[in-house]
């Protein structure tokens, strides 16, 4: 049954933009965004703001947003709020460090990637080891089960690697691979772990102490937030990094990994967000840490029990061919239907205003392993706001095709 404590309803009422008509599926690509959080990127940019400092109102309103901005990360997926960096995007974030953690290497040494993730934690990571020489191996997932298991990184890990880059939740798939036993696995030979938390974040609980990576990102614009990212790692690693800044910027951590100004109004939208995933399901909690971990796990059966009904009626449905069968999924369907192209079906879905898109998603060695080429199938994904009618108008569409 569905939890009685999530209220789907009053949780819509928030979001303007679906009073548009529109049913969302493309939550995996962007999510819509409350009212709260729009008021808080008005309000922060047209209040009195200069560059960060503390001698004037202006200044100190700028070093607040970045502090609250900072905790409310942490807060989120419990790091240390002096590790936490902001970046425009997942993929700036990710080419930043892959240039910064590549001057720490040298010829010969080695690092993993998977054929799971999302071509951002996979394209930086492989174009720096080129500039250095650093041999990169392949992790490959499952063809028929959608399962990345810890085996097949940890027959690849030896000595000489350096640093394995990995999903904690393949944007197509779905498939959430054990974090904490590869972390374990990959520690053991004295290895740094990357984590891409961008689609794992917005379905899930997050304790990046209790997962074991040493850095771990999001993406705010699929948590219901502005077109931003974040990264955590601890203090004491970021310490041992060197990246290249202009010659008066601060090389104080964690302000040496953003460059130029931060753009304030954004980093409140993220604040603003947070507080509005801690109050998804009202609770008498004491601290937004608390909160937090019990809305995304009442969140999470919400979303369990709706993905199984949509699973379920898609499977149902002639031709359909669904990849990707994890044990462990965030509430994420990748499906073909036999006679039409994905491009067709996302077009015949959009003319009845339900957004359900086809392409690769950049999950491009996804895309190719199972036989997709570049083109890649359809997806569709769910929100905190997505309803058990939102499903059934997709449904109705995909058995409304015609050849």
């Amino acid at each position: 049954m569905c939890p009685v404590t999530y209220d789907v309803e009053k949780i819509r009422a928030d979001f303007p933009s679906l009073n548009s008509g529109l049913a969302f599926f493309d939550g995996p690509g962007g999510s819509q965004v409350p009212t709260p959080v729009g008021k808080a990127i008005s309000e922060a940019i047209t209040s009195p703001i200069s560059n960060r400092n503390t001698m004037t109102l202006s200044e100190r309103n700028a070093d607040k947003i970045v502090l609250d901005f900072r905790r409310a990360v942490a807060d989120l997926i419990n790091a240390d709020p002096a590790g936490v960096v902001y970046g425009r995007s997942w993929t700036q974030i990710t080419y930043d460090f892959s240039r910064a953690i590549a001057k720490t290497w040298n010829t010969g040494d080695e690092i993993i990637v998977t054929t799971l993730d999302h071509d951002s934690n996979i394209r930086p990571w492989v174009q720096a080891a080129e500039s250095v020489g650093v041999i990169v191996k392949w992790a490959k997932f499952d063809i028929k089960t959608g399962e990345l298991p810890t085996s097949a990184i940890s027959e690849l890990l030896s000595e000489r690697t350096r640093l394995v880059a990995v999903t904690g939740a393949g944007n197509t798939l779905g498939t959430r691979p054990n974090i904490n036993e590869i972390a374990s696995e990959v520690h053991k030979f004295g290895a740094l772990l990357y984590v891409d938390g961008v689609h794992l974040t917005p379905h899930a609980p997050i304790d990046v102490q209790e997962l074991g990576a040493d850095f771990y990102g999001l993406s705010f614009y699929k948590l219901l937030g502005p077109h931003c990212a974040a990264i955590a790692a601890k203090p004491q690693l970021l310490q041992t990094l060197n990246n290249d800044k202009l010659l008066p910027s601060t090389t104080a951590i964690p302000e040496r990994f953003e460059y130029g100004t931060l753009p304030y109004e954004l980093m409140a939208g993220c604040t603003a967000t947070i507080d509005y995933l801690a109050n998804l399901v009202t609770s008498s909690l004491p601290s937004r840490r608390e909160k937090i971990v019990y809305s995304m796990k009442e969140l999470e059966k919400y979303e369990e029990h709706l993905f199984n009904i949509m699973e379920r009626e898609i499977q149902s449905l002639p031709g359909v061919t669904t990849y990707g069968h994890a044990h462990v999924r965030t509430p994420t369907i990748y499906f073909n239907i036999a006679g039409f192209d994905g491009v067709d079906i996302y077009k015949h879905l959009s003319a009845l205003k339900v957004n359900a898109p086809a392409g690769n998603f950049y999950a491009l060695e996804v895309s190719r392993a199972l036989g997709l080429g570049d083109t890649g199938a359809v997806r569709a994904g769910l929100a905190p706001y997505s309803t058990i009618e939102d499903v059934t108008r997709l449904v109705d569409g995909l058995r409304q095709l015609k050849k």
